[in-house]
């Protein structure tokens, strides 16, 4: 059975930067009860506190970041890359361990957006682009959706298990 790298607010857990969560989403309900569901924050994962100051890529650029072309910066100015790119190395591990091919991550995310992020400006400015993690998976061949993109992830899914 294939497992899917899910980010945990999509799962309701209290750990988005403001303390907040998402979801739960029906679908991911389902999965998780069948037992495919991996679920990480990559930034608490990485040593980052609920809550937390909000953090931005300069340009919304991830792979920068793994590159070390770019930091990733809070809103006070703190440069929190090294937490950011741990995270991305323990979704990397569970990949690993789990034989992961798929991801479901959090849209926009600094860490987990995989089409768009904010452009590190803290003014709300998208420009597409995505987060550390994403970039991260990316490169080592994991497919990675937002929760925008569940029919398409449900298909992927499909496509996999055949």
């Amino acid at each position: 059975m294939q497992k899917i790298l899910v980010s945990r607010c999509l799962l309701g857990h209290r750990v988005r930067y403001d303390g907040g969560a998402h979801g739960p989403l029906v679908l991911l309900e389902r999965w998780q009860a069948e037992g495919r569901v991996v679920a990480l924050c990559p930034e608490v994962a990485g040593g980052l506190p609920t809550p937390r100051p909000p953090a931005e890529i300069a340009g919304g650029q991830g792979a920068g970041v793994l590159d070390g072309r770019l930091p990733v910066l809070t809103v006070d100015g703190e440069d929190v890359s090294a937490a950011f790119i741990a995270g991305a190395e323990q979704a990397l591990a569970l990949v690993e361990r789990h034989g992961i091919r798929l991801a479901l991550l959090k849209a926009r995310s600094p860490s987990c957006g995989n089409r768009e992020n904010y452009d590190g400006s803290f003014t709300g400015t998208r420009v597409a682009g995505e987060g550390v993690t994403a970039a991260a998976l990316r490169r080592a061949g994991v497919r990675v959706f937002s929760e925008e993109q569940l029919p398409e992830l449900e298909a992927a899914l499909r496509e996999l298990e055949g």
